[in-house]
């Protein structure tokens, strides 16, 4: 399989940073669709998500606008504003409506680093403020992930 580079024109994010500057914000399909590209076509990323690396920036297109942009709760998260991975919250239905599962990606560069648990910490507080019904946040995980 041939590998894929992407690269965003917008500022590099460097190992040193404290990542401070952390936020989450809805994906914008055309601003952020290299960024997205970056995490979504890499195999190590992928391996425990429920879908496959994308092979081309049309795929992942198709998939931003059926999927991203319509859900409820999906979440870039990003430094100095370039998305480097997402969070989202589904609502679970019937008895279960007071729960809510998590979902979680993040590009390679940046796994070990605390991101995704400050990201997750943001998240929770976020959608607990917004979805005043949730009283449960819940997350499945892969133990080799």
């Amino acid at each position: 399989m041939e590998e894929i580079q992407f690269k965003s024109d917008c500022q590099e994010v460097n190992d040193e940073d404290d990542y401070s500057d952390m936020t989450l914000r809805p994906l914008d399909p055309a601003a952020d669709i290299d960024d997205f590209m970056v995490w979504a076509t890499d195999e190590k990323v992928t391996k425990y998500c429920s879908w496959e690396p994308f092979p081309s920036k049309e795929d992942a297109m198709k998939y931003i606008i059926n999927n991203v942009v319509p859900h409820p709760w999906y979440r870039a998260i990003c430094l100095r504003n370039r998305p480097i991975g997402a969070v989202s919250v589904t609502k679970n239905g019937g008895n279960n409506s007071c729960r809510g599962e998590l979902g979680y990606v993040l590009a390679v560069k940046y796994w070990g680093k605390g991101i995704m648990t400050r990201a997750v910490k943001m998240a929770a507080g976020d959608i607990f403020m917004e979805w005043p019904h949730l009283k449960r946040l819940e997350a499945l995980v892969e133990v080799n992930n």
